[in-house]
């Protein structure tokens, strides 16, 4: 299932989630720019959940210990892996955007980032492997909007075999959905976990997830009428 947009018009322009698009694209020109240095780049700045813990345990509080947790959150692995991330934030961060206000969606994006970061870290604690991608606070942001516009309608393209359409889902029960592959994902990742443990973050997308509902649970925004 591919999101087309939804039908929840947002009051105010949202500025933040169109800079957080445009820096994640031009971090992606920088790393195409880094040619065979990528690779290197990418252990530096991207989560090595076992770099992380050992960094962790000798110096926690160490600039240098959390520096991947936040730049990694710009770094993608290919084109379509950052379409696809910035399809989903542009669909549904501008209304949550409205709805939390622009500074404090922007820590929120962070805090839903920084989750998701810690929650693959701890799934996959020997893995030595970079992890990239802003999907752990994208997730974050889908957690809130399945709350705060649970009756939104998402314009969806589904392939089913050689035929394709468009249909309308409550966003209710397309993120539900989508959660729930990622969580049934996740479980079995774990029984499947390596020492190198590469592929798709699940967890970082559980943990994102999570945070975005607590959030809205937490400071009562769905009590919010406009």
């Amino acid at each position: 299932m591919i999101p087309l947009r939804d039908n929840m018009p947002s009051r105010t322009f949202p500025f933040v989630t169109i800079l957080l698009i445009v820096v994640n694209v031009l971090a992606f020109f920088f790393e195409l720019s880094l040619g065979k240095g990528l690779e290197d780049f990418l252990y530096v700045f991207g989560i090595v959940p076992h770099a992380f813990i050992t960094h962790w345990a000798q110096a926690p509080f160490a600039p240098a210990t959390w520096l991947p947790i936040g730049t990694s959150m710009f770094l993608h692995g290919g084109f379509l892996h950052l379409v696809g991330n910035m399809l989903f934030l542009w669909i549904f961060g501008d209304n949550v955007e409205d709805r939390l206000g622009h500074f404090p969606y922007l820590v929120f994006y962070f805090a839903a980032g920084t989750a998701g970061a810690m929650a693959h870290i701890f799934a996959n604690p020997a893995s030595v492997m970079p992890s990239i991608g802003a999907s752990g606070a994208i997730a974050g942001v889908m957690g809130a909007y399945i709350l705060l516009y649970p009756f939104a309608r998402v314009q969806t393209l589904i392939f089913i075999f050689i035929f394709i359409q468009v249909v309308e889902i409550p966003a209710v029960f397309f993120l539900g959905f989508w959660f729930l592959l990622q969580f049934f994902a996740g479980a079995l990742s774990l029984g499947a976990a390596t020492y190198q443990g590469g592929g798709v973050a699940w967890w970082a997308h559980i943990g994102g997830f999570l945070v975005g509902v607590v959030t809205v649970l937490l400071f009562g925004l769905r009590r919010r009428r406009y």
